[in-house]
């Protein structure tokens, strides 16, 4: 699925209405109400159902910010930009400054209620129609609004909960659910998931049965039901076709994109251009562009805006024989000196860039503007990550430090090119727990994964500002608890 189909999208704005959000703006609904299919009498064939999935897997490409910003809240990068007032929003979250008046973190909301409101709508309607292979289609919808409602319960805490359509009103009748309701919800449309999906997906960008296996591991993780967590990634990790691939360089490159280590990838294409006004409707990954070298001229990559860069801690957190921290983090300085490029400095320049997702030389292709149709896909979950977190389950959680250090172990081995017990941790108890933590953080380094782990372990006081009670979870943004007339609280602090 890199390229998503335009119509549907319009025909699914009918029926999305999410607390006054929408894909593209009000000119974009205007439009869409010119087209004429009745959104209740729809799904009357197989393609009908294929294509308003399409709809659905349609918003997986805005979760670039999503990505991008769970480095920049985190210790691991700092906004950069322009200036102190480039993308404000990114620029008062990385500083722990950020109110529930903040557009970027809308976005977050609008737009993943936007996928479980695509989600819900195939859902209403599941049973309307009977073809070959529906079950196997609606659990790849049960997997994506597993996939959205997780995204807002990480971001945002208790959300607004519902199975079918949200209706212009809701907001004020509709409470938010408390927590364990909303990943009960996940729990129950990941198991249902992972019976009807097979481990080989019909197009490269599809839920699988390892991709529900992964995500439900994952939910149990969140919550610390970690006996639960090592069932499901025990049985994933022996059964399911993924492995880690040798050469960790190649894995960020195009030829990476899809390989044996990717149990969920986000597609990106940059055949389709897209602009400033709608960057939620850019098939490419707007997060490249962004993170990009400012004014470069050299080989290999082209140049962005400069955001999301490292600092020198986190560059100095790698081991020098680790293979991975050239990978992970580009050293501008060394590069330009090797290669002989040039590059421009932006606002609180490190000199140091995300090298995994920072924007490649072009084809003649590319369309639009180039910092927003970059390509190269969203790696959400890869079979490193799920290793280290079926490591963190088996330790913390008591079970077996023997099998922890397997899973982490596992992961080392690659990372310094060994394949004998040389880089081996054999530490136990809290000290395993510790490396576990700190072989995520490399491992994952620029992936949006390091907020989020901080924070459920209780080491957010690690990152800079950081209130404990107060930025474990993001407010609710503004114009919802206005919507809300009353019916939700904001969150704690805010």
């Amino acid at each position: 699925m890199k390229k998503y189909i335009n119509k549907i999208t319009k025909a699914l704005t009918i029926a999305v209405v999410v607390f006054g959000a929408h894909s593209c703006g009000d000119a974009y609904l205007e439009d869409v109400q010119v087209y004429n299919i009745d959104s209740e009498n729809y799904f009357n064939s197989e393609s009908d159902y294929y294509d308003a999935l399409v709809g659905a897997y349609d918003l997986l490409q805005s979760t670039y910010v999503n990505a991008i910003l769970g480095e920049i809240a985190s210790d691991n990068t700092l906004c950069g930009g322009e200036s102190a007032t480039d993308v404000i929003g990114w620029q008062q979250i990385d500083d722990m400054v950020h109110t529930p008046v903040n557009s970027n973190l809308r976005d977050v909301w609008n737009w993943m209620y936007a996928g479980v409101s695509r989600t819900n709508f195939i859902m209403e309607f599941q049973d309307k129609t009977d073809f070959e292979g529906r079950e196997a289609l609606i659990a790849e919808t049960r997997f994506l609004r597993a996939y959205y409602y997780f995204e807002l319960v990480k971001w945002f805490g208790p959300v607004p909960l519902k199975e079918s359509r949200f209706q212009i009103g809701d907001e004020t009748s509709i409470p938010r659910s408390p927590v364990a309701d909303v990943y009960a919800l996940i729990e129950k449309d990941l198991q249902y998931a992972v019976a009807n999906l097979t481990y080989t997906a019909p197009q490269a960008g599809r839920a699988t049965k390892g991709s529900a296996q992964a995500l439900l591991g994952k939910a149990y993780l969140y919550q610390e039901k970690y006996g639960e967590a090592t069932t499901v990634f025990d049985n994933l990790i022996e059964m399911g076709p993924y492995d880690l691939v040798e050469d960790y360089e190649m894995l960020w490159e195009a030829e990476g994109e899809n390989s044996i280590e990717a149990v969920f990838e986000v597609q990106y294409t940059d055949v389709e251009g897209a602009g400033f006004d709608c960057l939620q409707c850019s098939e490419g990954n707007v997060a490249i562009g962004f993170s990009g070298i400012r004014n470069y001229t050299g080989p290999l990559f082209s140049s962005g805006f400069s955001f999301n860069v490292p600092t020198q801690e986190s560059y100095d957190a790698f081991e020098d024989a680790d293979l991975r921290k050239d990978i992970a983090i580009l050293d501008i300085d060394a590069w330009a000196a090797q290669e002989g490029a040039t590059f421009g400095t932006g606002y609180e320049h490190t000199g140091y860039f995300n090298r995994k997702y920072i924007p490649r030389k072009r084809s003649s292709e590319a369309a639009g503007d180039l910092n927003l149709t970059n390509p190269g896909n969203y790696r959400a979950i890869r079979f490193a990550d799920v290793l280290l977190m079926a490591a963190e389950a088996y330790n913390t959680g008591g079970i077996s430090d023997t099998k922890a250090q397997e899973y982490l172990n596992r992961v080392r081995r690659r990372a310094y090119g060994v394949d004998d017990n040389s880089v081996d941790i054999t530490d136990s108890g809290s000290n395993l727990t510790s490396a576990i933590a700190r072989e995520r953080r490399l491992e994952l380094m620029g992936e949006g994964h390091r907020f989020f782990d901080l924070v459920r372990t209780g080491d957010g006081s690690r990152i800079p500002g950081f209130v404990e009670g107060k930025h474990n979870i993001f407010p609710i943004p503004i114009e919802e608890i206005q919507f809300a007339n009353g019916n939700w609280s904001q969150n704690p602090n805010y």
